[in-house]
């Protein structure tokens, strides 16, 4: 017993690769010594193979059994020298699948995904952010850029990166180059669990993770969150696709909202998936020539087309031709959207 437990502890600190090719070796060699041993008993490798498996892993169906001496002797060096093998094989599995989670929620694997999203820096409105994806699309994955020793959120879809997103190592590991979009949220909690109390610090660190990511991946659409409007011209020299300002437009909802009540549940209606109708974003079809064109047939077909990009004086243009490349922005429920965006 001594002598066995000896060789299991030196299987156990043998290589991975070496086990596997092993245990495979074994069973395949027992199989097929067990159909030639006894070729009328089993009747097919399969069903020597078959044999083998139950023996190893201990099932023992007993729909097989050796009948020969030669038979019994392969079966007794199974029971002493095959399932000692298997069971180490499958805690060496074991063991990878829980170092690979481990590394996963540690942020050491590279992603290889793509069209994913991109977010750098946890925070409050990253947490909210991420939600919000999960909850647009079923099928995109999101990619979670900080500086955590572990992730702070566990879902199949969301990869955790631990690393510096100033450093081009850290967004490779993020798969940045084939990314669909990168937000880069304000981070006011520095890498010694500091706070930042001023936004020009702050907008200083974003200002940074934006340069480097002009630099080497401009072709990725980038979404900045900075603090302070007077900041944003520091951010001139470098592409960046679209700015959010949070306390900005916190302020500005709730001044509407007080001049004209209501408002805010309709910006908040068409920012969140939760209820009602939603904004969504159209292809230009080829029967549309001109905005009034897309404007009245998407109003038959149950959505209101409210602008082109940015620009939100569609209706003072609806004679005008539509580019090609427009992105026509239209307010419908989710129903409408699924139904329409597939019209070409």
């Amino acid at each position: 017993m001594i002598f066995l437990t000896q060789i299991l502890l030196k299987l156990l600190r043998l290589n991975n690769k070496f086990i596997f090719i092993s245990a495979f070796v074994l069973i395949m060699i027992s199989s097929i010594a067990a159909y030639w041993l006894e070729p009328d008993n089993f009747g097919s490798f399969f069903n020597g193979f078959w044999w083998v498996m139950t023996t190893v892993t201990t099932t023992g169906y007993g729909d097989f059994t050796p009948k020969t001496v030669s038979g019994k002797w392969l079966g007794i060096f199974l029971y002493i020298f095959g399932i000692g093998l298997i069971s180490v094989t499958i805690s060496k599995v074991i063991d990878s699948l829980f170092v690979y989670r481990q590394r996963k929620e540690a942020g050491k694997l590279k992603y290889q995904g793509e069209q994913h999203f991109v977010i750098i820096d946890w925070s409050k409105n990253a947490e909210l952010a991420i939600q919000e994806i999960l909850g647009t699309d079923p099928k995109v994955e999101i990619v979670l850029i900080d500086t955590l020793e572990k992730t702070p959120i566990i879902h199949s879809r969301v990869h955790y990166i631990q690393g510096n997103p100033i450093a081009a190592e850290t967004l490779e590991m993020a798969n940045m180059a084939k990314a669909r979009s990168v937000f880069i949220f304000a981070n006011e909690i520095t890498q010694d669990q500091a706070m930042l109390r001023d936004p020009s610090f702050v907008d200083g660190k974003t200002l940074l993770v934006a340069t480097t990511i002009e630099r080497n991946y401009n072709h990725v659409h980038t979404i900045v969150e900075i603090k302070d409007r007077a900041n944003m011209q520091n951010f001139m020299h470098v592409k960046v696709n679209e700015f959010i300002l949070g306390s900005e437009t916190i302020s500005q909802l709730a001044v509407r909202a007080a001049f004209y009540p209501g408002s805010s549940r309709i910006v908040s209606q068409l920012l969140t998936r939760e209820f009602g109708d939603n904004l969504y974003v159209l292809s230009k079809r080829k029967a549309w020539n001109t905005y009034g064109d897309a404007f009245h047939d998407l109003l038959k077909e149950g959505a209101t087309l409210i602008s082109d990009g940015d620009q939100l004086n569609i209706n003072r243009k609806l004679d005008q031709p539509i580019p090609e490349g427009a992105r026509l922005f239209v307010i419908c429920d989710m129903d409408t959207y699924d139904r329409i965006s597939t019209l070409k």
